[in-house]
């Protein structure tokens, strides 16, 4: 089918560029941009599932949670 589109000078010049260093015609690469638009390719994978990964445990011995300095110094090995 044949018609007329108006374009902006500079879409129009990478289009016979992007035609010219692929070795396609102008009409093969509008037309591959608009399947590309109209008929995007569906996702190949599957959706992501988060599962957190849990550790069962407790405070250490003698670790009060309540002091800052001594939880960063036991954190840190220094006590």
């Amino acid at each position: 089918m044949r018609t007329t589109l108006n374009l902006s000078d500079s879409l129009m010049r990478e289009a016979k560029r992007k035609a010219l260093d692929e070795g396609k015609s102008l009409t093969a690469v509008i037309e591959g941009a608009l399947r590309a638009v109209l008929h995007p390719p569906a996702p190949s994978h599957k959706r992501y599932r988060f599962r957190p990964f849990i550790i069962k445990g407790g405070l250490q011995p003698g670790v009060d949670v309540a002091d800052r300095r001594a939880l960063y110094d036991r954190m840190e090995g220094r006590s």
